[in-house]
């Protein structure tokens, strides 16, 4: 399979590809930002490319995702661009083709493994311009390197664009990516003019979470658990007739969630058995299990997600429009 063959039929399927991104998806081989099975790629599905020592599977997004964004970004030569989110850099490296020599791509990534694994693959790939990955507390740095960005990308879903990249967007430029909770977002391009900002909606997606912290989030972090509730039991919500009692223990569950103080116990894959089971937050979610266990299925059944792969061979060509991509 060559990606010659994959752009072909993605464009067959409707998903719009100009000349700039297809020569620049053509010429980047995505094996060099991962040593994983790239057969889910050729079959337009995402792909790891590191397993974190913390345990959670970064991925390069699925091909269509890829020709999507770039599409929606609107890239021409000489920009200078960031991403939230390196993705391995095989999109950064896609990105800097497309601004050539005198443009820039600049990544901002949270989490030292990916950083590190980021670096190490650009630093062995031929470079059109000039490509920078920092931390979130070099946002400083970027602004002394930088006199602003025309485009930025997030590469996971947020609910709220961070007051500091904000600030980095010149006027007439704009910042693209999934807005919304951790279940399902709006794939948005937020214009900024002047003072404000200016909403285009371009289709529901479903990306994991972008924490542009500095650190991994723990797996019983109550904040990120309550928005995962949330979200979930407002979709679910939406579709069937819940008792109000039991939505009432949900909002008082999400309450309490949110609630709990921010220095807990931090699990990790190194934690005992013991340390999972006597963290606060597992106590309080043991405390309501009696009405709360019985609804997980439920959330389960209407929370599955079938990935679009309008790029594979197996599959027709009836996409319709909607982006799924599961990005962590």
């Amino acid at each position: 399979m060559s990606m010659s063959e994959l752009v072909e039929r993605l464009e067959a399927a409707g998903i719009p590809i100009d000349d700039l991104t297809k020569s620049a998806m053509i010429d980047i081989d995505p094996g060099h930002f991962t040593d994983h099975d790239l057969e889910g790629f050729w079959h337009d599905r995402p792909i790891p490319f590191l397993f974190t020592g913390f345990g959670a599977t970064r991925t390069i997004s699925a091909p269509h995702m890829i020709a999507t964004l770039l599409h929606h970004l609107e890239i021409n030569k000489g920009q200078d661009i960031m991403l939230i989110g390196s993705k391995g850099g095989y999109l950064a490296a896609i990105i800097d083709r497309m601004v050539g020599e005198e443009g820039t791509v600049t990544i901002l990534e949270p989490h030292e493994e990916v950083r590190l694994h980021t670096e190490d693959r650009l630093a062995s790939h031929l470079c059109s311009g000039t490509i920078r990955v920092l931390r979130p507390n070099d946002i400083g740095e970027i602004e002394h390197l930088s006199g602003g960005f025309e485009r930025v990308l997030i590469t996971g879903s947020v609910r709220e664009i961070p007051s500091s990249i904000e600030e980095l967007v010149i006027d007439g430029g704009f910042v693209l990516g999934p807005f919304g909770g951790p279940v399902h977002q709006r794939l948005l391009k937020r214009e900024k003019q002047g003072g404000d900002w200016f909403d285009t909606d371009l289709g529901g997606v479903v990306f994991g979470p972008m924490d542009v912290g500095e650190s991994e989030t723990s797996p019983l972090d109550p904040i990120s658990l309550a928005n995962h509730i949330e979200d979930a039991f407002d979709l679910v919500g939406g579709m069937i007739e819940i008792e109000e009692s039991t939505c009432a223990r949900v909002r008082n569950l999400i309450l309490a969630l949110r609630e709990m103080p921010p220095d807990l116990p931090y699990i990790d894959e190194e934690s005992s058995e013991e340390e999972v089971m006597e963290h606060p937050v597992v106590d309080l979610l043991m405390s309501e299990i009696e009405w709360l266990g019985p609804l997980w299925p439920l959330f389960s059944e209407f929370l599955s997600i079938d990935l679009a792969s309008p790029g594979s061979p197996e599959e027709t060509s009836d996409f319709a429009g909607g982006h799924e991509d599961l990005i962590p």
